[in-house]
């Protein structure tokens, strides 16, 4: 059976994409490997085997343009409220909590947040199949 390991984004500039995720999520650097014309930094924490590789490929000045197809990257969080407060004390804008329910019954409760690159995080309280 396949395990999913790690998702890859572009972003524009390394040190700022970086910056975002630690403070955001409390990734860390696991690995940077430096090529000639790109380089691969993957990030990731304590709490899973998942890891995010961003790829910041050398000499593009342009934002990438994300196209429709992109939708989000998903954490979860043991405390929403506070998690959202700490981001909004950081000046990193997540979006408003929302709830989601169905037939009265409580699906899930999330926010957005958007990193440098314009792609969107959604940021879950665990809960559910959200764990």
């Amino acid at each position: 059976m396949a395990k999913m390991i790690h998702s890859m984004i572009r972003v524009l500039e390394e040190v700022r994409s970086v910056s975002f995720y630690v403070q955001a999520f409390g990734l860390e650097v696991a690995e940077r490997l430096d090529f000639e014309t790109f380089t691969l930094v993957y990030l990731s924490n304590a709490e899973s085997e998942f890891e995010l590789e961003l790829t910041v490929n050398k000499g593009r000045e342009e934002a990438y343009d994300l196209g429709t197809g992109y939708g989000h990257l998903a954490v979860s969080v043991s405390d929403l409220d506070a998690e959202h407060k700490r981001l909004t004390d950081l000046g990193l804008n997540p979006g408003k909590i929302v709830e989601f329910n169905r037939d009265g019954v409580l699906l899930a409760r999330f926010f957005f947040i958007t990193d440098p690159d314009g792609y969107k995080i959604e940021v879950l309280a665990r809960h559910g199949r959200f764990k």
